[in-house]
């Protein structure tokens, strides 16, 4: 064979080596894309299983599982209004393997705790936001009390009397009912529980007379009539049950406390990893499953890029702050 020919197909089939091993790399690196951020991911919860922020995780957590091909698994580390899991998250290294899904107690904490383990601006990446929810004022039917407007008259009737339940100290739930509290001037008493699970159970057994939850944990009850729903706190009716009126609606003007969740990792996480984890969070949060779940939650997804969500958990940390001081919440 001529030199020259034996040299033509020697480059051809080097080429063609060349070629075929660009294309594993290309393949490679779009699996590479799908990949997870760690042979196991934890995302921590830090409330008792069962209440709203729970619910959320799980299926993120779920549907996140299937997309990265790894298992991703919830760890429930209740306490202190959501510090405690979240200390655990800022001792966590930033590489993706320790997330965290938590509920608005996030942002409302630095307003309330002076003496937080962390610092709430500089010591987490904020990622996406979950879903947000309605919160919803509920009392137990044996109250005798249909309307926002009776439930004050009763409340005035009795001051000091009627305690109000929480899911715990600083969370969406509580400073609900502190605003509800200060804009209608009443006296009523918060009873704080460790976790929304355990203040709905005394809610439903009638030991506490009304308290606010998130929509999606309690919208069964609701219908069910073992709760009954007097008004939700978002500016708009909850499109999972558009017949109870807003707190404006009520009678109780400018009333706006809507519940949010959100995901987050470590502080100085690698702007890369961020930029992946937002994606196929947003991503899994468009799945048909995971939507039609949120909806019978009565929840929205979230939809934020993560520089817009980062300046959203900014200006919510800013927003409570001047609630907690306008309503003079103080804590014992």
């Amino acid at each position: 064979m001529h030199h020259s020919t034996r040299r033509n197909i020697v480059r051809r089939t080097t080429l063609r080596s060349l070629g075929l091993a660009l294309l594993a790399l290309a393949t490679c690196g779009s699996a590479l894309a799908q990949r997870a951020p760690a042979p196991s991911v934890k995302i921590i919860v830090p409330f008792p299983p069962a209440g709203t922020t729970d619910i959320l995780a799980r299926e993120l957590a779920q549907e996140l599982s299937q997309k990265w091909g790894v298992p991703v698994v919830v760890d429930n580390k209740a306490g202190a209004s959501g510090a405690i899991g979240s200390e655990q998250l800022v001792r966590s290294a930033p590489d993706g393997a320790t997330l965290m899904v938590t509920a608005t107690h996030h942002v409302i904490n630095p307003s309330l705790f002076k003496n937080l383990k962390y610092d709430t601006r500089r010591d987490f990446t904020p990622i996406a936001m979950v879903a947000s929810v309605p919160n919803v004022l509920l009392v137990h039917p044996s109250l005798g009390v249909n309307t926002v407007q009776e439930l004050i008259q009763r409340a005035k009737e009795q001051p000091g009397k009627l305690n109000f339940g929480s899911a715990g100290l600083g969370g969406a739930n509580h400073l609900s009912g502190e605003l509800f509290k200060y804009s209608a001037g009443l006296d009523i008493t918060h009873v704080p529980y460790k976790g929304a699970a355990p203040a709905l159970n005394d809610l439903l057994g009638g030991q506490i007379p009304m308290m606010f939850d998130s929509l999606p944990g309690v919208i069964q009850h609701i219908k069910s009539g073992r709760l009954k729903a007097l008004a939700v706190t978002s500016k708009q009716r909850a499109k999972a049950a558009p017949e109870i009126p807003t707190m404006h609606e009520a009678g109780v003007k400018d009333f706006e406390a809507t519940a949010w969740f959100g995901l987050y990792a470590p502080a100085k996480m690698a702007p890369e990893l961020t930029r992946k984890l937002s994606t196929d969070v947003l991503e899994a949060l468009r799945s048909p499953r995971v939507l039609s779940q949120l909806q019978q939650q009565g929840a929205e997804p979230g939809t934020m890029s993560q520089p817009d969500f980062a300046k959203f958990v900014d200006a919510e940390l800013t927003r409570w702050n001047n609630v907690v001081t306008a309503a003079k919440i103080k804590l014992d």
